[in-house]
């Protein structure tokens, strides 16, 4: 019977869910040192094929094949390169054809249009448009077959398997364990396609799908926290799940209030006391240093699981969006989780402190004044401003354990929205260095920093207060605020290396960034893995 071939093309990006297991990530992942091996391979294929393509470089030429997709069109006969010439001029860069009946192994395919071939870094971008394009042609066409019944999913690495599985997996993820069975999107098994290579390549390959897979399983973790309720996920839950989660890989300490007030942590006990809910205050620790005794990175992550603004309200519109106050905690769990697969030489350490921002009885009170950590007194002018203050003893407590670099990550302002939107994250730090290496990871992942100022002038803003040491907002308010609020965070500051990223604007996903959905978008937690790891190179080189 003759095969039956129809081309469709997808208009609409739906979000669906992928709980894929990587247990034996944690197997494997031990062993880098020992075998230069991260994973073992898979040879299991999917129903259904994605094979990529690339445009011309002249107008009005021919598709180009990618490496999989030109066995592909070999092994049957041209059949895949007699349909592709049906395509027409919609088929653009980002877009996606489905082809059914062209064989029985793959009896439905996509088709990916992945753009040009020869993209590579844009400095005005900021990114390496290669990548980028992966992920988005990748997840577009995953998407389509998911939508199309497809639940186990061949994927062409497209020369850059990292990036494939990155857009695979981050395009599947989807919050809906609350929502009815028949709402909920349905799971998709993913696999790397490497019928087209030679038995030596396939190694490298698939390691590289499986790095990609362990950095989009971090990501789509910290969207899973940020996006649930805060009915759900108060302090002691989000400390159950991190436990439950990330046990078996690292140690983790779940400290109450007692053990907060031992350490006179009076600006992280102000904001926790207008709510029933009690705080916690995590602390992780993974050391696969070669050298135990080696000075941490400590991570910190804001942990507010649900921000009212407290006695100084907000405004309810869009209120509900601030169970995602707790997004820098969530990142820096997605970070540590993927550190801990990818098995990285480092020492590395996390500092949650968590907490709801309430009104009532108990409440800070705008004009009241504590003492942090460190013994430095706080006037808190406005208790909306309340990120900083629990950071502010988390930093304390980072500088007791002797840190090589402390890296910082809050939903810390609106005024980084204003200024950045959802483009970059702000980024802060007193290292050049530093940046330097933040810079190529963002670029790398394509979820870019960008650097804004510590100058004098707004610290000079934080430190002018009628009662107290610093004020909690700055002399004018609403004038560059999310510089002001890493000023004040600076003053928490010894160590000669720090970074905080405010990534108020990056935390929720519109259309903005094609392969995430819509919804918490859990960045910039690739980024952060990819910093740590290039900066664990760096110093392994010197």
């Amino acid at each position: 019977m003759a095969s039956f071939l129809f081309a469709l093309e997808a208009h609409v990006i739906c979000k669906g869910t992928a709980k894929i297991s990587h247990r034996w990530l944690h197997k494997f992942g031990p062993r880098y040192l020992q075998t230069g091996r991260l994973f073992s391979t898979s040879t299991r294929l999917g129903k259904s094929l994605i094979l990529g393509v690339y445009e011309a470089s002249a107008k009005d030429s021919p598709l180009v094949l990618s490496q999989a997709a030109k066995y592909f069109d070999e092994k049957y006969s041209g059949k895949l390169s007699q349909q592709i010439k049906l395509f027409g001029k919609s088929f653009k860069k980002g877009k996606s054809h489905l082809l059914f009946g062209l064989c029985e192994e793959f009896p439905l395919l996509a088709v990916a249009n992945l753009g040009k071939e020869d993209q590579g870094f844009n400095e005005l971008e900021g990114r390496h448009e290669g990548h980028e394009s992966v992920r988005t042609a990748v997840a577009k066409s995953v998407l389509q077959l998911r939508d199309a019944g497809e639940d186990l999913v061949s994927v062409d690495p497209c020369g850059d398997p990292m990036a494939a599985a990155e857009g695979a997996s981050l395009s599947l993820h989807s919050y809906d364990e609350l929502k009815p069975k028949s709402k909920r999107k349905p799971k998709v098994e993913l696999a790397c396609y490497t019928d087209h290579l030679e038995a030596s390549e396939k190694t490298s390959f698939i390691d590289q799908w499986h790095i990609g897979e362990v950095y989009a399983d971090a990501q789509n973790f910290a969207r899973l926290l940020t996006e649930m309720p805060a009915n759900i996920l108060t302090p002691t839950k989000f400390s159950e799940m991190v436990i439950d989660k990330l046990s078996s890989y690292c140690q983790i300490v779940a400290r109450d209030q007692a053990w907060v007030e031992e350490q006179k942590m009076g600006a992280f006990l102000c904001v926790s006391q207008g709510s029933g809910e009690p705080l916690k205050f995590l602390e992780l620790s993974y050391n696969n240093s070669s050298d135990k005794s080696a000075a941490p990175i400590v991570l910190v992550g804001k942990g507010i699981t649900f921000d009212t603004g407290g006695i100084s309200l907000k405004p309810p519109n869009n209120m509900d969006k601030m169970r995602g106050d707790m997004g820098g905690a969530a990142c820096v769990v997605g970070a540590i989780l993927g550190v801990c697969k990818l098995g990285l030489p480092i020492h590395l350490k996390a500092l949650i402190p968590l907490c709801e921002n309430m009104p009532g009885g108990k409440a800070v009170k705008p004009g009241d004044v504590v003492t942090a950590m460190n013994g430095t007194t706080i006037q808190v002018d406005n208790t909306d401003a309340e990120g900083r203050l629990i950071l502010a003893d988390a930093l304390c407590y980072a500088e007791t354990l002797n840190p090589k670099l402390i890296l910082d990550m809050a939903t810390l302002t609106g005024a980084i929205t204003i200024a950045l939107g959802s483009g970059a994250s702000g980024t802060y730090t007193n290292s050049p260095a530093l940046w330097d290496l933040l810079y190529k990871a963002g670029s790398k992942t394509g979820d870019r920093l960008w650097r804004l100022p510590l100058f004098r002038h707004y610290t000079d803003q934080i430190t002018h207060s009628q009662l107290a040491a610093l004020n909690n907002i700055g002399k004018y308010i609403r004038a560059g605020g999310s510089c002001v609020a890493a000023a004040f965070l600076r003053e928490f500051i010894q160590s000669s290396d720090w970074i905080h990223l405010d990534i108020s604007g990056v935390r929720p996903n519109q259309d903005e960034v094609p392969y995430l959905g819509r919804g918490m978008s859990g960045r910039p937690t690739r980024t952060v893995i990819e910093f740590l790891s290039l900066y664990n190179q760096k110093n392994q080189t010197h």
